[in-house]
C-alpha cells in the first residue's frame, strides 16, 4: 500500500482498478473536508491523461514496475530516443510518455536514467533527484542579494524555465530537485 503523501512524480497505483502513474503534481488545497493533493495521473492501460484529486489520508494499491537502464540518444522533435544499455536497442518515448520529467534531460547528460515498464510496455522514466543544469538565459544577477528568498524565472539548458534566486546568471551551474523543479543550489 503507498499512501497520499508518498506518492511522488514516476509513482504508480490502483485507483478505481485502473493502474496509473503519476507524471506532475500539481498542488495541495485544503478545505473543511480536508486536504485533497491534485495530480496529473496517466492511465497506464489506455494511455489517457487526466487530473485526479484524492484525500491526504488515502491508501492505494501499488503497481509494480520493472525498470531497465538506458541512455538517451537524442531527441527527434517531440520523441525521445533512448538506446538500451545491454541489448543496445532502441526506444521511443514522447514528451507526454515522461510528464515533467522531459524538462530535466538531454542528450549530453551522463546522468543514470532508468525506463519503467507495465507488463513489458514502457510507461515512464526515472531520473536522479538532483541534476546539474546551465541557465541559458535569465535577468541580470542583483549585487549583495544572497538570501536566495526572491526568486526569478531563468530558462534551463533544455528549454525549460525553474525558478531561481536573484544572484543566479547566465551561464551558472545549478542544482535542480526532479520532483519538483524547484532550486537547490549553485553546483560547484
Amino acid at each position: 500500500m503507498i499512501s497520499t503523501n508518498e506518492i511522488r512524480v514516476g509513482s504508480a497505483f490502483m485507483f478505481e482498478g485502473n493502474p496509473f502513474i503519476v507524471q506532475k503534481k500539481l498542488g495541495q488545497k485544503g478545505g473543511r473536508q480536508g486536504i485533497t493533493v491534485n495530480l496529473r495521473v496517466k492511465n497506464i492501460v489506455t494511455g489517457s491523461t487526466q487530473d485526479l484529486g484524492v484525500d491526504a489520508g488515502d491508501k492505494f494499491d501499488e503497481v509494480t514496475l520493472d525498470e531497465k537502464a538506458v541512455a538517451l540518444s537524442y531527441i527527434d522533435g517531440d520523441e525521445f530516443v533512448f538506446m538500451d544499455q545491454e541489448t543496445y536497442d532502441e526506444l521511443r518515448l514522447t514528451r507526454e510518455d515522461l510528464g515533467d520529467n522531459a524538462n530535466y534531460i538531454s542528450p549530453e547528460d551522463e546522468y543514470e536514467i532508468s525506463i519503467t515498464y507495465y507488463e513489458g510496455k514502457p510507461v515512464g522514466v526515472k531520473l536522479p533527484i538532483k541534476i546539474t543544469r546551465t541557465i541559458t538565459y535569465c535577468e541580470p544577477g542583483v549585487k549583495g542579494d544572497t538570501s536566495g528568498k526572491s526568486l526569478k524565472p531563468a530558462t534551463l539548458d533544455t528549454g525549460f524555465e525553474a525558478r531561481v534566486p536573484l544572484y543566479c546568471n547566465t551561464d551558472d551551474k545549478i542544482i535542480i530537485d526532479t520532483r519538483d523543479g524547484s532550486f537547490v543550489e549553485r553546483a560547484k
